[in-house]
């Protein structure tokens, strides 16, 4: 079967961009063996612009603009929408109705591996927007899945690391030790797993070297997107 062509909406920020595309490739080279790799279109975008609408809370402006770019890599062939970063799935129902390709939705497919493990109350570590505009937490509640998140100083601190750290390219033990903290701390109060819901979160955190399972979006939703590539399930298009 001829590979589908991933569409990629990145640079937001282009360190987790390139995490994905590595990622993407790698999976389609394990797959179909020799040097083959993924039929992928990537368009990245200026974060700064993006982040400024954050900031002003213009998501409506911000939709419109990733709807723009969803549509020129449908035009140049792409199979399928992916939003290489979490924050910016508050808006991924409108992006996904300006393609009629299936936009690959990170949440759900998270979702789905979480139900798969048996996890149905983890902490979520992401940016002050993922954590508390409440469009995560309400699309994991479809899936019968009951997000923890840090309190208001947790949540600082990780929206702080991500933005001043490791958008920069900076890795720090440190920071590391401190979510480390945030997770044992939520272990305590019943967490069952976490979820690295950022896309740069799995720059410092191993998923596989947590006081509880870790589940990595990036890694989630880079597979779900060979999975449909090579020729797995249709992806139903949202309305």
């Amino acid at each position: 079967m001829e590979m589908r062509k991933i569409g990629l909406i990145g640079g937001m920020s282009f360190e987790s961009s390139a995490v994905y595309y590595r990622m993407v490739n790698e999976a389609v080279r394990e797959r179909r063996g020799k040097l083959h790799s993924a039929e992928v279109l990537l368009h990245s975008v200026d974060f700064q612009g993006i982040v400024d609408l954050q900031k002003a809370g213009r998501w409506d402006e911000a939709a419109l603009r990733l709807s723009d770019v969803a549509r020129g890599l449908v035009t140049g062939g792409a199979d399928c929408i992916l939003i290489c970063t979490n924050t910016m799935h508050l808006i991924a129902d409108a992006v996904q109705r300006s393609v009629d390709v299936p936009l690959i939705n990170i949440i759900d497919e998270t979702a789905q591996r979480l139900k798969s493990a048996g996890s149905r109350k983890p902490l979520l570590l992401a940016t002050r927007y993922t954590m508390e505009h409440g469009f995560y937490a309400e699309r994991m509640k479809t899936h019968g899945i009951d997000l923890m998140v840090p309190d208001a100083a947790g949540r600082t601190l990780t929206h702080n690391v991500i933005f001043d750290e490791l958008c920069a390219g900076r890795v720090l033990d440190s920071s590391r030790d401190a979510l480390i903290a945030l997770i044992e701390k939520a272990k305590a109060d019943g967490a069952d797993a976490v979820i690295l819901g950022c896309t740069e979160i799995c720059l410092i955190l191993d998923p596989a070297n947590l006081p509880i399972p870790g589940f990595d979006s990036t890694a989630i939703h880079a597979e779900a997107a060979v999975e449909f590539a090579l020729g797995g399930p249709s992806i139903t298009r949202a309305a």
